[in-house]
């Protein structure tokens, strides 16, 4: 099989959508609630990566809402069935999206600990933390170097993550944070996680729906990642993480699970490895969902999220003090 970079493999995945299949559209389906919940349907049996792995019956399903579609409904009628519908999936990269509202799935973080809190982090950061590009950044008073990355939506540049890790060069380790971070730009994940290797690894797969069955697949595309040519890391790290470290998130936990200086801490992160995609309904609304699978380097899927090597959770009676029991646990870690 020829070994292909991520960023080819992304950029060939979100091409083929558009080479191999069609939305749906007008032209197939009427712009009525039963037309429209048929479009919504059939987008979500033909192209949504996941039914077989999570064990749905869309048929089923199908029968199901379609007793709840009449001619008259109205559009915010038709939204509550229609969303309700999605919300089997139980993916948090499944929206549909009209012009007053958008259905979601939050299950996937609300029933867990939050382990999180932002009034307790700033007693860590201070008043005198750094930012460069998307990121904060601090020596603890222990000389751990601690970085918080919020959001992979927010850019870091080579020059950025170049200054980061040379200011913290004198610490005896590294905490990264990326607790509450709901994804963003996969790039962005990658320039982080480069900075941690000093050979190429491979981190794992990604596949394409190749057809309308919905175990139809490509053969899995090796996933590498290479070391960066700019400042890289070399001492301990721990990573840090949550079950709303989800999406792009999720993929950086999994390549710094692989690195042999890095300790993942804190809770199963909230996963969401399938990569997004959009189709729209006749009406207009559009639909976002999982459209092609990431795997680990044992081809296994990591949709429902990542154990951390070290499982913590903030203790009551350490929140009442305003301690963050994981990232105490990962400076104990650093320490040894």
């Amino acid at each position: 099989m020829k070994h292909v970079t991520f960023h080819f493999v992304l950029f060939f995945l979100l091409m083929m959508p558009l080479i191999n299949t069609s939305c749906v559209t007008e032209e197939e389906f009427s712009n009525s609630p039963s037309g429209n919940f048929e479009a919504l349907w059939k987008i979500i049996d033909e192209k949504y990566c996941f039914l077989d792995y999570k064990h749905i019956n869309w048929d089923s399903i199908h029968t199901v809402y379609a007793k709840s579609i009449t001619p008259s409904m109205t559009n915010d009628g038709l939204f509550e069935v229609l969303g309700g519908m999605l919300a089997n999936l139980k993916d948090g990269h499944v929206n549909l999206s009209s012009a007053s509202n958008v259905a979601r799935y939050w299950k996937w973080f609300e029933d867990y600990p939050e382990n999180f809190d932002d009034s307790i982090q700033r007693k860590y950061l201070k008043t005198t933390y750094k930012i460069a590009g998307g990121v904060k950044y601090c020596i603890l008073d222990d000389n751990i170097g601690y970085v918080y990355y919020s959001s992979f939506e927010d850019a870091v540049g080579e020059g950025n993550l170049d200054q980061i890790l040379s200011n913290l060069a004198v610490c005896d380790g590294l905490i990264i944070d990326v607790r509450n971070n709901g994804g963003g730009t996969m790039t962005n994940a990658t320039k982080l996680a480069c900075r941690f290797t000093n050979a190429k690894i491979l981190t794992g797969y990604i596949q394409h729906k190749t057809g309308t069955g919905h175990s139809d697949f490509s053969d899995p595309y090796p996933i590498y990642l290479d070391p960066s040519s700019n400042v890289r890391w070399q001492k301990k790290v721990c990573v840090l993480t949550n079950r709303r470290s989800y999406s792009a998130t999720n993929d950086f936990v999994n390549s710094m699970s692989l690195l042999d200086n890095v300790t993942i801490v804190g809770d199963k992160t909230g996963g969401g490895s399938g990569l997004p995609f959009n189709s729209e309904l006749p009406n207009g609304w559009t639909v976002r969902f999982s459209s092609s699978p990431i795997l680990n380097v044992n081809k296994e899927n990591i949709e429902w999220g990542i154990d951390p090597d070290v499982k913590v959770n903030i203790t009551s009676s350490d929140y009442e003090k305003s301690i963050d029991t994981i990232i105490e646990t990962a400076r104990k870690i650093l320490k040894k």
